[in-house]
């Protein structure tokens, strides 16, 4: 196995993470398959409050004997929370789930932009994370992301974190966090930790003829899984990759590739192979558009290319995926940026190189995503979380 020092704290952290949000049905078979990750080296282990069951499992199976050799990340439901009572609510469940006392890496889960981080701050959240690190209870306080360029960038300096989570793979280099957050969240020394490595296992499953003969036909002879885990590792300023591992096949192909993978390792065919990959799968969209943000700013407020590419979901995901991420990541914040906004006015493709139709591509952004339920559902979970008042200049 090999790893990667977080720069913040010394730990010396596998590149291969276990991420636990999908076990396996039989309990027995998570346990043989944790322990064997262990064995072989992997110490990084992610959960969460909401994913069901799973850190009980996880606490469970740690607690005979291993708890000292690996890293527990899990991550505090923001959306749930009311008080600052709750604060203690929730990590004390934490605990008890996990047959802990402490957490490794504390994650701020699915923050969506500082409007959102600013409405925990009233609730006190930063003097709580200070007394939870001076206890010990919290070793590291980090944030898992979900949104576009700008705000990832504007919660990175929001405040003084210990290391930050988002998607990245090689169909997603320019969308959300991009390449250009990873690089600036390692830019202000934080370990990044790497989700989606696979986008959910469309990577790897279901891919058109023509990638299929290209990955079978490149060499060295590597998986479809394999090959996009290695894309991702190869980038400096990854820490670690989550990977959700549920059989001992998939786990043992996972740390064989996690034992030779080196940043910086891939030759210029390699990544030309990765180019001519993904401008097969781009053919399967819509929208070219490249996440390039030469668009942005929207004088509206519209997160343009987040918006496509929650669009381009629909072909890649299915429209069911592609609707929950789109809610997540342009309507729970407590400045809106999804289509509807957009006015017509079309200055964004005075500035788009790819002469893309962007009023017409945030129309079908509109029709594809804004269904009659979007806004109540949104209005909902918004006040939900107290973040019903609009700022100023955001049409509703």
């Amino acid at each position: 196995m090999n790893y990667r020092i977080n720069p913040k704290n010394g730990d010396s952290l596998s590149i291969l993470a276990f991420g636990c949000m999908r076990f396996a049905k039989d309990e027995s078979e998570v346990e043989r398959q944790i322990i064997h990750a262990i064995e072989q080296g992997v110490n990084y282990f992610d959960t969460a409050y909401i994913y069901p069951n799973s850190e009980v499992t996880l606490g469970k199976i740690l607690a005979k004997g291993y708890r000292q050799r690996v890293k527990i990340a899990t991550k505090l439901p923001h959306y749930l929370l009311k008080k600052t009572e709750d604060f203690d609510r929730y990590f004390n469940e934490h605990l008890k789930r996990l047959q802990t006392d402490y957490i490794d890496y504390y994650l701020i889960h699915m923050l969506s932009d500082v409007g959102v981080w600013q409405r925990l701050q009233n609730l006190g959240i930063e003097q709580w994370i200070q007394e939870k690190k001076a206890s010990g209870q919290i070793r590291n306080i980090g944030f898992s992301y979900h949104g576009g360029k700008e705000d990832f960038v504007k919660l990175i300096d929001a405040y003084a974190w210990d290391f930050c989570m988002i998607q990245y793979n090689y169909m997603d280099e320019h969308n959300q966090a991009g390449k250009s957050g990873l690089q600036y969240a390692a830019s202000k020394g934080l370990p990044v930790m790497i989700m989606e490595p696979l986008r959910g296992g469309k990577l790897v499953t279901a891919l058109p003829r023509e990638v299929e003969e290209l990955w079978q036909n490149a060499k060295p002879k590597r998986t479809p899984a394999e090959w996009a885990l290695r894309w991702v590792w190869n980038h400096p300023e990854v820490t670690t990759v989550l990977s959700g591992m549920n059989s001992m096949e998939m786990l043992n192909e996972n740390i064989e590739a996690a034992s030779t993978a080196q940043a910086g390792e891939f030759s210029e065919s390699e990544i030309a192979l990765f180019e001519k990959v993904r401008q097969i799968l781009l053919k399967t969209i819509r929208i070219p558009c490249t996440g390039c943000n030469y668009c942005m700013p929207c004088p509206f407020g519209v997160d343009i290319p987040l918006c496509l590419a929650c669009t381009n979901d629909v072909a890649l995901e299915g429209r069911a995926t592609a609707i929950r991420k789109y809610i997540m990541q342009t309507g729970i914040k407590k400045k809106d940026s999804h289509a509807g906004l957009c006015t017509q006015c079309g200055l964004c493709e005075t500035k788009c190189p790819q002469k893309i139709p962007i009023r017409q591509a945030l129309k079908m952004t509109q029709q594809e995503l804004e269904g009659f339920w979007y806004r109540p559902a949104r209005g909902i979970i918004k006040r939900f979380m107290g973040l019903h008042k609009e700022e100023g200049g955001t049409r509703k």
